[in-house]
C-alpha cells in the first residue's frame, strides 16, 4: 500500500478535528453558579472568565467526573470542577489537558497505599490519607470535602484542584520535576530560578524557621511548583514576599491571578 505523502498527514488531523462532535455548551445557570461558589472565578476579568469558560467547555466534553461511593454530584459541581481544573490553563491552553480522562471524586480524604525502595534495596508500603493524587497517564484524584473547604476560605494559600492539575501539566513533558514544557531559554532560566528557591526554602524547613507559605513545598521540586502555583491563584501577594522569584515566573506562565474579591 502506498505512503500518504507527509502533506496530507495536517489534512487528515484537521479533518478528525472538524468530525469531532462539538462539545456542548455549559449553560449560563451552571457558569454562574460556579462563579458565585468560587471567589478565584469571579476574581478574573472578563475575557480571562471567558476564555477560562471555553476550557471548561472542552473538559466537560472530553473528561468522565466519577463520585466515589455515596457522594452525588450535581451537574453544577461539574462545571464547578471544570473551571477550576482549568485555572492553570488559560495562558497553557487546552493541551493542557492531554494523557488522561478521567476525574474521581471522593466524598472526603482518602487512603492511598504508598511505596519505596531504599538505597539497600529494602521496600517499605505505608498508607496515606491524602486529599488528591494525579497520576501521571491515570485520573486526577480529589477530595470533594477539601474542595468545598477551600472555596470557603479562598485565599488561605490553598487549592487542591490547582495542585493536582499542576502535577498535569508538570508531567506533560515526560517527566515530573517542578518544571513543565516551555521554550527552551524560558526552560533554563525557569529550572535555575526554581532550583535556588526550592533550595533556600528546604534550607529554611530543615532549620526549623516558620516559613510563609506551607513546607509541604520542601517534599520535592515537583510539590514545589504545585504548593508555589495554588498561592499563586489564592494568595499571590504572599507568594511574591515569600518566593519573589519564582511568582514573577508563575505570573508569566499563568498570566495575572485573580482578583482578591470576597
Amino acid at each position: 500500500m502506498a505512503q500518504l505523502p507527509a502533506g496530507y498527514v495536517p489534512l487528515i488531523k484537521a479533518l478528525l478535528q472538524w468530525l469531532r462532535p462539538a462539545p456542548r455548551p455549559i449553560e449560563d445557570a451552571h457558569w454562574n453558579d460556579a462563579l458565585r461558589r468560587a471567589a478565584w472565578l469571579r476574581g478574573l476579568d472578563d475575557a480571562r472568565r471567558a476564555r477560562l469558560r471555553t476550557l471548561a467547555t472542552r473538559f466537560l466534553h472530553e473528561k468522565t467526573i466519577t463520585p466515589i461511593g455515596e457522594l452525588q454530584l450535581q451537574v453544577a459541581d461539574g462545571v464547578l470542577l471544570a473551571a477550576l481544573c482549568c485555572l492553570p490553563l488559560m495562558e497553557f491552553g487546552e493541551v493542557g489537558l492531554e494523557g488522561w480522562s478521567q476525574l474521581i471524586v471522593y466524598p472526603d480524604a482518602f487512603r492511598v497505599q504508598n511505596s519505596h525502595m531504599d538505597a539497600d534495596g529494602v521496600l517499605h508500603e505505608w498508607n496515606d490519607e491524602v486529599i488528591g493524587q494525579a497520576w501521571d497517564s491515570g485520573p486526577l484524584i480529589l477530595s470533594w470535602a477539601d474542595v468545598q473547604s477551600e472555596l470557603a476560605s479562598p485565599h488561605d494559600g490553598f487549592c487542591v484542584v490547582v495542585h493536582e492539575m499542576v502535577h498535569k501539566l508538570d508531567a506533560l513533558d515526560g517527566a515530573m520535576d517542578g518544571t513543565p514544557p516551555l521554550p527552551r531559554a524560558w526552560q533554563r532560566e525557569w529550572a535555575a530560578d526554581f532550583q535556588r528557591s526550592y533550595d533556600a526554602f528546604c534550607a529554611q524547613v530543615d532549620a526549623g524557621v516558620e516559613t510563609l507559605i506551607d513546607p509541604y513545598a520542601a517534599e520535592a521540586p515537583e510539590e514545589f511548583f504545585a504548593v508555589a502555583s495554588e498561592y499563586h491563584f489564592s494568595a499571590p501577594d504572599l507568594l511574591a514576599e515569600a518566593l519573589p522569584e519564582v511568582a514573577a515566573h508563575l505570573r508569566r506562565f499563568y498570566g495575572e491571578p485573580p482578583a482578591m474579591v470576597g
